[in-house]
Parts: structure tokens; sequence; C-alpha cells
């Protein structure tokens, strides 16, 4: 009998140290009339692109009144094209103060800004100066826990997003993690002299793990960056940005800069390689589009609330669910560092109207010989399997073909066929 009580005792005590996901409505819902901001925290410092030494400042914004001792941090990071913009811009702050409401911990952070010439060469040591950044405002909390615990932030449960220029800064954190990557950007002296991804902006010698990121139109230098086994991400972005692209083309805050993949080839990217994705467009709007407009802020808001319960595990209906990605995202051809191509094509979650009528597999399930059969000529026809590889093509204009393929394993193949006529379809095949 004592032996049940110390359990019991032990079992109630380990409850004490985090909140139950969304008990009582937290994290789901605003149960915090208030919210309480610290600002002009510092949390480093380095040098400016001009030389110039500059102090690294967040807001820290929590739930007034919360005595919770491990509540999971958003770290927000702000637009302007890396060359304007502050933490107390007004898309971060509204973020920062709904979310504390609902019983995170919240930090606006600011970064280095300015480069010039305003060229690709230059905008790009202008990520790696942002990227250096937040890495360091992420180590700042690392190091708060393990020190004073004055934020009471549990470092299992960090999140970096951001809109615009700060969603490009949370992707390049969470999703370039070798300098091989930025090779065909910068030479490795500049590399060097920039200090490196992981940069020398404070509190070394700290972790910068993250458990996901919040993508506000933003975009990755290349789509290839995201691999399996990465953390999940949440993207919201308008199909006419001309800033940021919401497919893949070249940004311009005013001047055309570089080519990078936006929301859309990074979702098709995450559903290639198994990586955890949600992803709202919205359809015909512009470049940040819940600036200033409360209708979008509030779904932008509804949506990033879905992702995160999910991710706490709380047991909550979603209020905005998500709605089908527009346009056709196509992986180009790419590599690792290593030299290996990296050209995955999303099967299983292909967005397109998709045409199957008609055409059959025979036998399926099958052991591995099958017969694909159309009533209309095809003129390519691919294998995927189920982390969306090419492993078997043909091309040729034929109504039947032989899927008799070498060493398949048991699982499920995807067979994505173009007919004569334009149509594009997916069958699902079954090994046992």
């Amino acid at each position: 009998m004592k032996q049940f009580y110390l359990f019991a005792l032990l079992a109630f005590s380990a409850t004490l140290g985090t909140a139950q996901p969304c008990l009582n409505g937290r994290y789901a819902t605003e149960v915090f009339p208030n919210y309480t901001l610290t600002s002009n925290i510092t949390y480093g410092s380095n040098t400016s692109f001009s030389g110039s030494t500059t102090s690294l400042k967040l807001d820290f914004y929590e739930p007034t009144g919360d005595n919770e001792v491990n509540r999971p941090l958003i770290l927000w990071v702000h637009g302007g094209s890396f060359l304007g913009g502050s933490k107390t811009d007004p898309d971060m702050t509204a973020l920062s103060q709904r979310f504390a409401r609902k019983g995170y911990a919240c930090a606006s952070v600011d970064y280095r800004l300015g480069f010039f010439p305003i060229d690709s060469a230059n905008a790009v040591k202008a990520v790696v100066r942002a990227v250096q950044d937040l890495k360091a405002a992420i180590r700042f909390f690392y190091k708060d826990k393990q020190t004073t615990d004055t934020y009471r932030i549990d470092t299992n449960r960090i999140y970096i997003g951001g809109s615009s220029a700060g969603a490009i800064t949370a992707l390049h954190v969470a999703y370039l993690n070798n300098e091989c990557e930025i090779s065909g950007y910068l030479n490795q002296n500049t590399i060097n002299q920039l200090g490196g991804l992981e940069g020398s902006s404070g509190n070394p010698g700290y972790s910068t793990d993250v458990k996901g990121v919040i993508n506000l139109c933003g975009a990755l230098a290349k789509y290839v960056w995201l691999e399996a086994g990465d953390v999940p991400m949440v993207s919201i972005h308008g199909t006419a940005d001309g800033t940021v692209k919401y497919n893949r083309g070249i940004v311009n805050p005013g001047t055309a800069l570089m080519y990078l993949d936006g929301s859309r080839m990074l979702h098709e990217r995450a559903c290639a390689v198994n990586v955890s994705s949600d992803f709202y467009t919205f359809s015909g709007a512009g470049h940040c589009p819940y600036i200033g407009n409360a209708a979008y802020m509030d779904t932008t808001e509804r949506f990033i609330r879905d992702f995160m319960v999910n991710q706490l595990g709380c047991n909550e209906a979603p209020l905005q669910v998500a709605n089908a990605p527009l346009q056709q995202a196509i992986l180009y051809a790419s590599t690792y560092c290593d030299g290996t191509p990296a050209n995955e094509t999303c099967i299983a979650g292909i967005e397109e109207e998709l045409v199957s009528e008609g055409v059959n597999i025979y036998p399926n399930p099958s052991n591995g010989n099958s017969v694909f059969i159309s009533e209309k000529a095809v003129n390519q026809l691919d294998v995927y399997d189920a982390m969306g590889r090419k492993i078997y093509s043909f091309t040729g204009l034929v109504k039947e073909n032989s899927l008799k393929i070498e060493s398949l394993n048991k699982g499920t193949y995807w067979v994505r066929f173009h007919l004569e006529n334009g149509s594009v379809g997916v069958k699902q095949w079954v090994i046992h």
C-alpha cells in the first residue's frame, strides 16, 4: 500500500512540471484575458554589415498571472526584406499578443538589418546574419532554462516563425544545416568571415534545436535543404505574392535578387520526404495579406493555432481546415551536398485533378508482376515508391504495359501516367 501511495505521489508531482496540453482550453483558446510585455531584453550582439556593433534585443510576451513553469515558446521574426522592419511590427505584435493569451510564451526578435550593394550575394549574407541572430535568440532561452529560469520555457517545445524575411530566416534556421549547401552563393572564405552558420551573436555552447516552423509568406533558397526527418512546418501564402513567390520564382522586394522556392514548393517537397506540412493558400492574395486585414489575420491565427495544438498533442477540433494548394509545384533537378540527386516528386499528395477512369492495373494487389491497361493511349508512365522516389519510367505511345519491376519490396507504390490528350492520373499499386 505504501508503494502505491508513493507511486501516486510521484505521478502527481510529475504533472506539476508542465501543464497538461490544452487542459481547460489552454493553448487552444485565449484563456488569459491579458498578456504581460517585457521590452528590449538583450539576447546578444554582433557586427552589422557596415562594421558597427549592434545590440540584439527581443520583446517577451507572457500570459498575465500565469504560474506554469514549462511553457511552449514561439519566437517570431519580423519581415522587411532584411533592410527594415522591427520586433514591434503590427503582425508580430498581434500574433505575440494572441498566442500569449492562449498560454504560450512569445518572443518578438530583432536581428541585424541592412546590406549594400543590393544584390544577390549581399542578400545571402544578410540572410546568414539573420540566421545567426535567431540562433543566438534560441540559445538565449536554452541558457536561461539551465541557469536562472527567468522565462519558464519548456525547451522541448520551442517553435520559430515569422513573416516574409522573418519566415525566410526561420526556414533557413530549421532546414539549412550544412555550409556546403550555400557554397553556390558564397565562397568558404566569405562564410568563415561571417562566422559560419552558427555565428557569434551570443550564448555559445547552448542548443539551437526547435520543434517546428511557422512560415508566413516565406521561402527557402533550395527546396532540397528540407530533408527526411526534419521538423514539421505550417505555411500560409498568397498565390499573387509578387515579393516572395507562392511557388518558385525571383524574390523581388523592389529589386530582383534571386530565385527562391516558395511555400508551394516546400509543401510539395515535405510531402515527398514525409515531413509533416500544414499548408493554407490565400487564393489571389498578395504579399503578407494578414497585415492590416483583420479577416486574413484571423484565418492566419486559427490555422497556426490548429498546427500548434496538434504539435502539443491536444485533442482539439480544427478551427481552420486546410484548403487544397493551387498551382502545380515541380521539383526541379537538384543534388545534395554529396552530389546524389534529390529530385523526389510528391505522389501521395498530388493536388491536381486526376484522371483514373478507363485505367486499370491487374492484378492489384500483386506479387510485383502486373499489367497497366488504359482505354486511351499513354505517352509516359512513371512508378514511385511511398517516399515519392521514381523507380521506373517508360515513354512511348501505348495502351498496355508490363509493370514487372525487379526486386520490389512489399508496400504501396504509385503509378503516374500522362495520357495522349494531356490528362494526368495516378493509380495505387500494392505489392504483397
